[in-house]
């Protein structure tokens, strides 16, 4: 499998370029994307024709993670005749907040067959994904990609997540963990339900990952201090991406 980072971004950032998040596997002439946050639709439409994506598995609603599938709806329903769709899977409650974007009830199903994402694994084109609760919102997923076909090591992504212990159960040994570090080096201010470095590297570690890649690091936190937390925890390589990074898993 094949990693292509589409967005690393935060929230909000003063860095050009800095779509949010937005992740592709690829494998077998097929990839899954793991959210479209705010800036990242071009980004992804200048690395693979979006109406190909065998599906879109949404994280959380936050819109940093998912504001971006309505310039995607707009491109499958105006750009082609007959217009396409896509596969979208995400925590409930999803297609009503981009119809009140648009205060127009359809608007999401007018392009996206979007279906609730639960617990559990599933079969989506050459892959097999994994979803499990995690601490953030009142729901949130991590993520593990896997190819279906083989044993080989899988990606596991956090989405946005409070709480390192919540991503273990997901990785197997040799696995990719893609984490963010919203606050690096740290502290998490209070009550907001995300990781810092060192954190995503304890549950690197834990996990027996062989790799650690940081993502979604907030503005005006160092990215040499985020690295320096996490190569403390972890014996392993560890990365903070950037977009158009490109990882063999």
């Amino acid at each position: 499998m094949e990693l292509i980072v589409i967005g690393a971004g935060p929230a909000y950032t003063d860095r050009r370029g800095a779509a949010a998040a937005s992740y592709l596997v690829w494998a077998d002439g097929a990839a899954v994307l793991l959210d479209l946050g705010q800036g990242s639709f071009p980004n992804l439409a200048a690395t693979i024709e979006p109406s190909e994506l065998a599906a879109i598995v949404v994280s959380h609603l936050h819109p940093d993670h998912f504001v971006d599938l309505v310039p995607l709806r707009h491109y499958l329903r105006y750009e082609f005749d007959p217009p396409r769709r896509i596969r979208v899977l995400g925590p409930a409650d999803l297609a009503e907040r981009l119809d009140a974007l648009h205060a127009m009830p359809g608007f999401a199903a007018a392009s996206l067959d979007i279906e609730h994402l639960a617990p559990g694994e599933m079969r989506i084109g050459p892959f097999v994904v994994e979803a499990r609760r995690v601490t953030h919102t009142d729901e949130s997923y991590a993520l593990r990609v896997s190819p279906a076909d083989s044993s080989s090591p899988g990606l596991v992504y956090s989405g946005d997540c409070g709480r390192a212990d919540d991503l273990v159960p997901l990785i197997r040994p040799g696995d990719t963990l893609l984490a963010e570090a919203s606050f690096g080096a740290g502290p998490v201010p209070a009550g907001a339900e995300h990781l810092t470095a060192a954190d995503a590297a304890r549950a690197a570690s834990a996990g027996h990952a062989a790799r650690l890649l940081l993502t979604h690091l907030q503005m005006g936190y160092s990215r040499a201090d985020a690295l320096a937390a996490a190569q403390s925890v972890f014996a392993g390589p560890v990365q903070l991406v950037t977009e158009g990074d490109r990882f063999e898993v």
